[in-house]
């Protein structure tokens, strides 16, 4: 059984997360530690109306952001992956790159038995919503993505063929920018659809690029024990942001650590 420590301000068990195949109590356990966790990770309430950008970002020790397969789940852990699965259930949308939706094989997004309540008190809809945002117009080829009460949005710029966009997801196609997305205008127009809890999960250059926007209020992130070397890019690539951050908390489990940094706003 792994223990979930709080670090940072800590030291405190915040839980236990058993194996989830190790009968009703190790069930319930787990169960306790994921409540623990929606609780320390809890949006600001109330949500600004005009959205709070949560970035989620995972890195090996020496900074890669995936392993050799180009993909992040290949540098994750178990407590990781819980985190991750506590972070979907707690928002109202995750906004993602297409092309990172496509390497990683992003599928729907079903709603979480163990958030029903906590989604019901905040007025959320039973499912987290999935954003891709894409220049090219190349989408994730998942049936099932674009079907449905819960289909998936698609941010785009005027450059790029937004009825054939149209074609395949509908009305839910956003148009953010001209020549290419920008991802403040992204953050406004998902908001002022009712979908203020942003959860960010990049790749590297959408989220370098949003912060450079200054729509990025929080950062959450994973530092697995692990020397990948190769080439893999850093958790933000690209356009340069200059954020100074203040740290909120810090978990440990099984030498992998997990932080949380809210955005300091100048001025």
């Amino acid at each position: 059984m792994s223990e979930l420590r709080l670090l940072l301000p800590g030291p405190v068990v915040v839980g236990r997360l058993a194996d989830p195949g190790g009968g009703s109590e190790a069930a319930r356990t787990r169960a306790d530690a994921i409540q623990a966790l929606a609780d320390l990770y809890a949006y600001p309430d109330p949500v600004p109306e005009t959205g709070w950008v949560r970035a989620n970002m995972a890195s090996t020790l020496d900074g890669a952001a995936a392993g050799p397969d180009g993909r992040s789940r290949s540098i994750s852990s178990d407590v990781d992956r819980v985190v991750f699965s506590v972070l979907r259930g707690l928002a109202d949308v995750v906004l993602v790159g297409a092309g990172t939706a496509r390497a990683e094989g992003y599928g729907p997004l079903r709603p979480k038995p163990e958030f029903a309540a906590r989604r019901l008190d905040t007025g959320q809809w039973p499912a987290t919503a999935l954003a891709f945002v894409t220049r090219s117009g190349k989408l994730p080829d998942h049936p099932d993505l674009f079907r449905g009460p819960d289909a998936a949005w698609v941010v785009t710029c005027a450059a790029a063929d937004v009825e054939a966009l149209r074609e395949k997801a509908g009305e839910r196609v956003l148009v953010a920018g001209e020549a290419d997305v920008d991802p403040a205008v992204a953050v406004a127009q998902l908001a002022a659809r009712g979908m203020r809890r942003v959860l960010l999960e990049g790749g590297p250059t959408l989220l370098a690029r949003t912060a450079a926007t200054g729509r990025v209020d929080e950062l959450c992130f994973t530092l697995t024990p692990r020397l990948e070397g190769g080439d893999a890019p850093r958790i933000a690539h690209g356009a340069p942001a200059g954020l100074m951050l203040r740290n909120a908390h810090l978990l440990e489990c099984e030498g992998t650590l997990l932080g949380r940094w809210y955005v300091q706003k100048q001025g």
